[in-house]
């Protein structure tokens, strides 16, 4: 009997991974996005902290730039993350009104 090779097992998990998380992420209220946003940007921290240390222990270069690239695109969910929750929350704020009679 012959093995399955790993690769086609962790591309199995990958594309598995990505159907359910899109349907997960497609189905959530309105009212839970803000708190999706801050658990994603929670797991992309783990994310970059993994990736340093992964890029950190290894001696390969290829190995070393793919951790440096994979740091530089968590990097940039987080920050991006943290603008749309910003904005998300901004929607919720009470706006003030002008003044009437053309007082400012």
């Amino acid at each position: 009997m012959e093995a399955i090779n790993p690769t086609i097992i962790n591309l199995v998990i990958f594309v598995l991974a990505i159907y359910v998380g899109y349907h997960v992420v497609w189905n959530v209220t309105p009212a839970l996005h803000t708190p999706l946003m801050a658990v994603t940007n929670a797991i992309s921290a783990i994310v970059i902290v993994g990736a340093m240390l992964a890029s950190a222990l290894t001696v390969d270069p290829l190995a070393k730039g793919m951790g440096v690239f994979a740091v530089a695109l968590a990097s940039v969910n987080v920050f991006g993350g943290f603008l749309v929750t910003k904005r998300m929350l901004a929607m919720f704020k009470k706006k003030e009104k002008k003044a009437k009679g053309g007082q400012s």
